[in-house]
Formats: C-alpha cells, structure tokens, sequence
C-alpha cells in the first residue's frame, strides 16, 4: 500500500521532519540532489541547461539543482580546484561542456530565507542569474517556479513563461510538481508546465495522479529525502479530525487476495448470481460471468430472459443458467436464486424496461447479502427515486458508477465530478451508505472515510464491456468472503492490471473486453510470486 498525500498533509510531513530539528535547507539540498541524480540517470541532453526559479522554496530546490548541475571537480565557473586522479578528470571533462544558466522569475521580496541562501551561493560561484525574460535555445529546462502550494489559477509572467517553456524544443524536468497544477486535484485551472519527468519528493501526490495532472507530470519519479510520511496514517488522522490520505495498490498488495486451502470444493469460493443481459444483450452477462470466474469464485449462475440462454451456455458452459419468459412468475425463480447466492451483481445489459425494474425492486427488498449494482441498475436507480437502499443492505452495496451515471445519480454537473473525483465519490458513499466505484481514468473507491485511487490499467481499456467484467471480478472477490470495500479497491487494481497485461500482448488499439476478462486470471497467478516476496 503506498500513501498519496494532498499538500497540507506533504507540508505537514515537512514540518514535523524540520520539527525534529533537520533544517529545511538541508532537506532541499537532499531534493536538488535527487533531481540532479534522476536528470543523469535519464541520460537527458545536459550540454546547455536552463533552471527557472521561483521565490518560493521550490526556488531554492532550483537554484541548488542549478548549482550541482554546474560544479566539476574543478569548481564553478572557472575556479580551479584540479582533479587528482583520471576518475575526477572524465567528470570534470563531461560537466565541463555544461552550460548552466539561471532565470529568477520570482520576486526579491517574496523570496524565503532558504531561497534567498540558496540564490546567493548560486551568486558566489558564478553561476549566471538573469531577471531577464529568457532568449537563446536550451537542451533542458528545469521548471522550479512553483511547488506543491500553488491553490490558483497562473497568470500574468508566470503564464509567459509557462507557455515560453512549453513552446521550447527542449526536454522539460520538473521539481516536485509541474508549475501550474494542483496538487490537490490535478486540475490546471490557468496555464501549466508540460513535463517530460517529474521528480518528487517522499510521497506522490494527489495531482500528480488524477488527471490532467497526472500527463502534465510525464514519467513521474518519487525519490526519498528523509521525510517520513508514516506518521500519516488512517487511525491518527481520523482521531485528530483531519481527513486521512488517500492510498493506492503496488503488486505487493495482491497478497491480500483470499487464501486457497488444497481441502476445498466449489462451494468453499463462493456462488455468484449475476442478473444480467437482456434481449440483444447477452454479452453483457458472459462477460460479467467471465470475470467472476476468473477471479476465483466457485460458482456463477446468470439469471436472464430465456433469449440469452443458448448464448450464455455456448459462450461460458461453467456458468449455471436460470431464464425466465415474458410472462413467467420471474420473481419465484429469482427468490430461489437469491437464496442460493452468496453475493448478487445486478445491471450488465440488463435493460431498464418495467421487468428490469421489478428485479431490481425484488433484490432491493429481499436480499441481505454483497450486492454490486452496476450499468442499468443504476441508470433504474437514478431514473426511479422508489428504488432506495433499506437499511438492511447499507455498507455492503458497491455502486460502479461512471461520471455520467454519477451525475445522474447524484444531481451534479459532470464538470464538477472530474474536478474532485475524490470529494465525490467520498461524499456520495457516505451520503448513501454505500461503497462507491467512481470510474474513470484515475478510478475512486470509498466506503465515506477511506479512499482508494486506483493507478492501474490504461487507455485500452476504454472499449464496451470492460465495466461488465469488473462487475464480475468484484463479484467473485465478494464470494471469496473479503470485505465490501477491500473487494472494490482490490477488483479495481486487479481489473486494471489484467488490462495492463492485456495492452502489453495485444496493443491498446486491439483490445476487447474479453482480453481483460482472460487476463484477470494471469493477474492472480502473480499472487504466489508476491507472497514470495
């Protein structure tokens, strides 16, 4: 599990560190290192390097980055310090062909004591520093104008200049977050830096994950700098009456996935019911199936209109089937199939004509197990307000809404979802008592107090059906016995990584909903190799 912090909770981890008495000079000495060692690693064309700084202490990370950047063994800027060994003259020779240039494009009075020091050792070693709009070209830029505080929309020169730089052919690195996004939201309300790397510092942040945020940053790269973030956990942040920070999933975390004892049958991993598919719509439903099964539940049975039988039975012969015809007591073979379950999805083309409708309400009525309603569940939930969540499901319903069925559900402008997913999809779980699955290209789950934002899986896997299956992961996961919101944040992870794989064996442009559905199971097979580790 990897924390993602929000400014306020990174700049009180920088405050606690510098509480300890570590000066913060010294920790943006550690940060302009690190930039400098990532710029090298990178093998980034540093012959003729421009670092733009700020007045803030991301300036002060700029100008130190600018002086590291130009010292050789021998000094700065034609000091003469020799090197003594054949080691320290290739390097000398190599960073000698540097030329290091520095544009302040901050204010003198708004500058911190850090900066200030910083600029001024810059000065001592004769390191040029220009208030001059910059001319000339330049193999790098260095953007060290703004860090992680910035809460407005750029404007006037500091828009110039953002828009100079991204006009440059040039690569572009910046310092802790691309200048002009928040590292809130992602959101880039003015002008913003277009990054080819990003390096930050102790934790990555929110906006450097949502999106647009998350492009503007290019190859994101966290290093440490001696600030702990652990202090900044769930518990500590809830009792002192702070919102906790939201996490994300790394492959070690597939360890959570339910254990599987050699002594077991079918039924030990769960039974799936899946009320899904209607006429035209039968794929729905075997991809839903597909990806319960490939997850690891014992048994899917699909409940569906007597059309889709012959389809489902070819396309996934696994799966039970039990259908219904039009004016067939639906609702009899549906309570006996509800009462075989031991978790219910319901939407995947399900239609909402008055028969979908009357499955829903008959599920809503008469079920006290994990339900996931997905696809036209929620398009009937949002189309018909007598369709309500009675206390007796509260805390184990997921609701998988995408933006547009999240606006219709919630009453809110789309605009408004995609530039606070989080807030969303928190407020809209604890409002609902339910765990919502807010999808989009950066995923959101939360149960009202957690959050996950979810950073597998790609562009691929926009394609129609890709929601289907996720149903079924969460299902399967659900049957497996993990809690509600566990099973939402780990069936998201693990429904982004099978697209991963999937993107890797076919391309983006060439995938289909099955692919990821296959996949799925590939992706639990990487669980033994993370328990090992």
């Amino acid at each position: 599990m990897e924390l993602l912090l929000n400014a306020k909770q990174m700049k009180a981890c920088d405050e606690r560190t510098i509480g300890l008495g570590i000066p913060s000079v010294v920790l943006m000495e550690r940060a302009a290192l690190a930039v400098v060692e990532e710029m090298e690693q990178a093998s980034l064309d540093l012959s003729r390097v421009l670092v733009i700084c700020g007045s803030g202490n991301n300036g002060g990370d700029g100008f130190a980055v600018a002086r590291m950047l130009a010292y050789t063994p021998e000094g700065w800027a034609g000091s003469v310090f020799p090197p003594v060994c054949p080691r320290q003259r290739t390097a000398a020779k190599a960073n000698a062909a540097r030329q290091v240039a520095v544009f302040f494009a901050g204010k003198e009075t708004a500058m911190t004591k850090e900066t200030a020091l910083e600029r001024r050792i810059c000065e001592n070693c004769g390191i040029k520093i220009s208030s001059n709009f910059p001319d000339g070209e330049y193999t790098t830029i260095v953007d060290a104008m703004f860090g992680i505080g910035l809460s407005r929309a750029v404007e006037g020169r500091y828009a110039d200049v953002i828009e100079w730089i991204n006009a440059q052919n040039a690569q572009v690195v910046s310092v802790d977050i691309p200048s002009g996004v928040s590292a809130d939201t992602g959101c880039a309300p003015g002008r913003a830096v277009c990054a080819d790397l990003t390096v930050t510092f102790a934790a990555r942040k929110l906006g450097q994950i949502l999106y647009p945020g998350a492009a503007y940053c290019g190859r994101l790269v966290c290093k440490d700098i001696g600030i702990p973030t652990g202090g900044m956990n769930a518990s500590e942040s809830f009792a002192s009456g702070k919102v906790p920070p939201v996490f994300t999933y790394t492959e070690q975390d597939l360890t959570r996935l339910p254990k599987r004892v050699p002594d077991s049958h079918k039924g030990t991993f769960g039974k799936v019911l899946l009320i899904a598919g209607s006429e035209g719509m039968s794929g729905a439903a075997c991809l839903a199936a597909r990806g319960a099964f490939r997850s690891g539940c014992g048994m899917v049975r699909v409940f569906t209109p007597a059309c889709n039988r012959l389809v489902i039975q070819t396309a996934i012969p696994e799966a039970m089937v039990t259908s219904w015809e039009p004016g067939e007591a639906k609702l009899e073979l549906l309570a006996e199939a509800l009462a075989w379950s031991d978790v219910v999805g319901i939407g995947p083309g399900l239609g909402t004509t008055e028969d979908a409708k009357e499955l829903l309400g008959h599920v809503l009525g008469h079920y006290a197990k994990p339900l996931v309603i997905d696809a036209d569940g929620l398009n009937l939930l949002s189309a018909h307000r007598s369709l309500n969540i009675p206390a007796s499901l509260r805390g184990r319903v997921i609701l998988t809404p995408h933006v547009g069925e999240m606006a219709r559900l919630a009453g809110l402008d789309k605009q408004a979802i995609l530039a606070d997913l989080i807030g969303t999809a928190r407020q809209f779980a604890s409002f609902r008592e339910v765990v919502c699955v807010l999808k989009d290209a950066r995923s959101v789950v939360s149960d009202g107090k957690q959050v996950y934002l979810n950073t597998s899986g790609n562009d691929g896997m926009a394609v129609a059906g890709s929601g289907d299956v996720l149903t079924g992961v969460l299902c399967g996961l659900l049957a497996q016995g993990m809690s509600v919101f566990d099973a939402a944040s780990l069936g998201v992870y693990i429904h982004g990584l099978a697209g991963d794989l999937a993107r890797d064996e076919l391309g983006a442009y060439g995938m289909m909903a099955g692919d990821i559905a296959n996949f799925v199971g590939k992706v639990m097979k990487r669980k033994k190799s993370s328990d090992a580790g």
